[in-house]
């Protein structure tokens, strides 16, 4: 990961996963996130319309750190290099997945949930993890148990999956979380309606609290 990269994502705490079913729409969400004052987002590959997407906010909002997530394989992943995504993520860790992120110079975010995978990602030289399923895989707590045996390494996770508006400051305030990844504040339903009135509230909610919350991890 490009120490930039890491920077700016942990200088806005909070990374919105956008599933997005019309193209069209994201520049007009991303403007609404940058006024707001969150100048980072993710746009999964879960939906036809994710790479021009991608591609459409990283030529026109370049001030945007882009980055594309559910790249299951080595084709999402090339196909997020070329859109011009500034990263990827996944909810696994899959060492093809790896390789062709290192082949196209994207910065990678890989997923974990358990300590082997931890120990996996370290061994690949990742310390920039996605921690997932986050509240099925044991929340807060889990990642408590985690910094045990692995913050000596320098390991710093995202955790996505369950985190919301009451409890991103439980996870904030852990050292190894750098940022959290959610969605409720860029629903697709909203996208989907064009209700950048609700979006822009809900994410200027979501960057108060995420800004006010505990120690930001590298800190």
């Amino acid at each position: 990961m490009k120490a930039t990269t890491i920077q700016q994502i942990r200088s806005a705490r909070l990374v919105p996963v956008v599933v997005i079913e019309d193209a069209g729409a994201a520049v007009e969400l991303a403007d609404v996130l940058l006024a707001a004052g969150l100048p980072v987002m993710e746009i999964t590959f879960r939906t036809a319309a994710g790479v021009e997407a991608v591609s459409k906010i990283a030529t026109q909002r370049p001030n945007m750190l882009v980055g594309a997530g559910t790249l299951l394989s080595a084709i999402n992943v090339r196909r997020a290099a070329d859109a011009g995504a500034h990263f990827g993520v996944a909810p696994g860790l899959n060492e093809r997945t790896l390789e062709a992120a290192a082949q196209a110079g994207l910065d990678f975010i890989p997923g974990i949930a358990t300590p082997s995978e931890v120990e996996i990602a370290l061994d690949l030289k990742c310390r920039f993890l996605k921690f997932f399923p986050a509240e099925q895989a044991g929340g807060v707590n889990m990642l408590k148990a985690l910094e045990g045996p692995y913050s000596h390494t320098g390991v710093q996770f995202i955790p996505t999956g369950g985190v919301n508006v009451h409890n991103l400051k439980d996870y904030l305030a852990l050292k190894s979380v750098v940022a959290i990844g959610g969605s409720w504040f860029v629903d697709k339903k909203l996208i989907a309606a064009r209700d950048w009135a609700a979006v822009d509230r809900l994410t200027r909610e979501a960057l108060a609290l995420a800004q006010a919350a505990g120690p930001k991890a590298g800190h």
